[in-house]
């Protein structure tokens, strides 16, 4: 079965307004303040419907692995919830009964593994990004035999260098990377990382919060490499996605909890983009990122990714640095 990327794109992009719709009517300046993540909720699921009833439709026999599952939805204490996620999915797609919904959420359960085709989707990655109306990643990767063949990243409130909000950027094993605006019009760019010949010259992107990613760590490794330049922090996949174009050279996500296992939809996607835009990634150890092992990296610990030209200046010094 040949799958078109084309048709992942068109997902992403109907999950893309409905997330807009969500932040523009849901998410006040006092949400962060009562820790609402209701709208988070709306979007999440509603997200999740929109790609998994499309793809549902183009290749039926193709399961998915995904984040979010229908079942709390279906309580009865979450009616309200329930009637919302209704509501917006519908204004995108008028003609998805909530059964039809309700079936394509629930197509997200598969456990993953290293045999046969399937789907890894994120619909909001980058939660509280999310909610600060910042950058949000929907992510949504093709894996094949555990191998990550095609990935699409979502970035919809990223500008570019001409001040256009949003893209999605889309690779294939093989083929390159590449963003397209939002509307899917026109002719897709090809993308690439910027090439160094020192680290010195990089810049780092990392995550807005610490408790994803230790910046006292991320500091101390550019002291290292003699990095001047203030780091770019963004939440989400979009990082992979500015690695991956030039706007940083070098996205650490360092371990802060013993034993966390990173889930493979956190990184699928972004991770052939990077790889096809020129760059290179591992793990903290130098190990390739394994996606065969069901929806968790459980094999690795951390990322290290950055341009070729500096990969192994940077993972040398990340190993000094945490002694490992």
């Amino acid at each position: 079965m040949k799958i078109e990327i084309q048709i992942a794109n068109q997902a992403v992009q109907e999950a893309a307004k409905l997330c807009s719709l969500v932040q523009g009517q849901l998410i006040h300046k006092d949400t962060l303040t009562k820790k609402d993540k209701s709208p988070v909720t709306v979007a999440d699921y509603g997200a999740q419907a929109l790609i998994l009833h499309h793809l549902g439709k183009h290749y039926p026999d193709i399961p998915v692995t995904a984040e979010e599952s229908a079942n709390e939805l279906l309580k009865p204490e979450n009616s309200v919830l329930k009637e919302q996620v209704i509501q917006y999915v519908q204004r995108i797609q008028p003609e998805l009964s909530e059964n039809e919904m309700i079936r394509a959420i629930q197509r997200g359960s598969h456990p993953g593994g290293k045999q046969g085709t399937f789907w890894t989707l994120d619909p909001i990655d980058g939660t509280k990004g999310f909610i600060r109306k910042e950058q949000y990643a929907i992510a949504l990767a093709l894996i094949e035999n555990g191998i990550v063949t095609k990935g699409i990243v979502g970035c919809p409130n990223l500008p570019d260098s001409n001040g256009n909000i949003g893209s999605i950027f889309f690779a294939e094993k093989g083929l390159g990377a590449y963003k397209h605006s939002m509307d899917l019009l026109g002719k897709p760019e090809k993308i690439t990382t910027l090439s160094l010949h020192s680290a010195h010259e990089a810049c780092f992107c990392e995550s807005v919060e610490s408790g994803h990613s230790s910046h006292s760590q991320s500091a101390e490794i550019s002291k290292r490499l003699k990095i001047t330049k203030e780091p770019v922090r963004m939440d989400s996949q979009c990082k992979y996605a500015a690695v991956s174009r030039g706007d940083a050279q070098i996205y650490l996500r360092l371990p802060t909890i013993q034993g966390y296992e990173e889930k493979i939809w956190d990184h699928a996607a972004g991770a052939i983009l990077l790889e096809e835009a020129g760059g290179k990634i591992s793990d903290i150890f130098g190990k390739p990122l394994d996606f065969s092992l069901g929806k968790t990296l459980k094999n690795n610990s951390g990322v290290v990714a950055s341009s070729e030209g500096i990969f192994e200046e940077v993972i040398s010094v990340v190993k000094q640095a945490l002694d490992v």
